[in-house]
């Protein structure tokens, strides 16, 4: 298995593309810890599913946006499994699509702390309990293309995921490795809310592989990016897309 005895935390692990990373985390041999906000009965099936799968997994509340609910993971984790290997930062949304002109800046820091801040206090946590091991956020194809109609924050946030990914490859090295995942349309949560039948259907015309993207396509790539088959790999920020757009 290609993480036999690694423990993993994935945030925003109660459904979609979450859970599927646990599960397929698990089914490699890794421990799993997820985070959820309010989504418990999503959790209890995550944990339910890597379970079937031969491993073993907690789930564990919390507001990532602060210092406690971080803390708290981490510590659970750590009580539960003995150590961090992989921090997949999962956890994150669009809250609502809102144009420029109408955004408030309540608003714009709201994205802001859900995709970055989240992301620096977990990163920051981890690192105090791995020293060596890989990283892998979640940005998205809206961090190369400013993203769809009322995106502008989110896309904004997901960029700055990518830049930091660059940044943190270079600082966390030879050790702990740091790479970034940029999914497209992703048949999820995400798009049911915030994305039309009709623009997902237009994309599945348009796009080289006919087809939305899984949850399991993205978590493929990230047990890849976990594992040592990318040993050689850090500062990536690697499409996922269906060939919707070449970077």
């Amino acid at each position: 298995m290609k993480l036999q005895g690694k423990t993993a935390i994935i945030t925003g692990g109660g459904r979609d593309i979450g859970r599927a990373c646990a599960v397929r985390l698990a089914q490699e041999g890794a421990n799993v810890a997820i985070n959820y906000f309010a989504s418990a009965d999503g959790a209890k099936e995550t944990v339910a599913q890597v379970e079937a799968a031969g491993g073993k997994a907690i789930a564990v509340q919390g507001d990532l946006c602060t210092a406690e609910g971080v803390d708290t993971l981490v510590a659970a984790t750590v009580e539960a499994f003995g150590g961090i290997d992989i921090l997949v930062n999962n956890s994150g949304g669009l809250i609502a699509r809102k144009s420029f002109r109408e955004m408030s800046m309540d608003h714009w820091l709201a994205v802001m702390d859900l995709n970055v801040t989240s992301t620096v206090r977990m990163t920051k946590a981890v690192l105090e309990h791995m020293k060596s091991g890989a990283i892998v956020n979640l940005a998205s194809q809206a961090g190369r293309d400013g993203g769809g109609p009322g995106a502008s924050a989110y896309a904004a946030s997901k960029g700055t995921i990518m830049t930091l990914t660059r940044g943190l490859a270079k600082e966390l090295g030879p050790d702990i490795r740091v790479n970034a995942l940029c999914p497209g349309m992703i048949d999820t949560d995400f798009h049911n809310i915030f994305t039309k039948p009709e623009a997902r259907s237009a994309l599945e015309g348009a796009s080289p592989l006919k087809r939305q993207g899984v949850p399991m396509d993205v978590a493929n790539m990230v047990l890849f990016l976990a594992s040592d088959e990318s040993a050689y790999v850090t500062g990536v920020n690697l499409d996922i897309n269906g060939g919707m757009l070449f970077s």
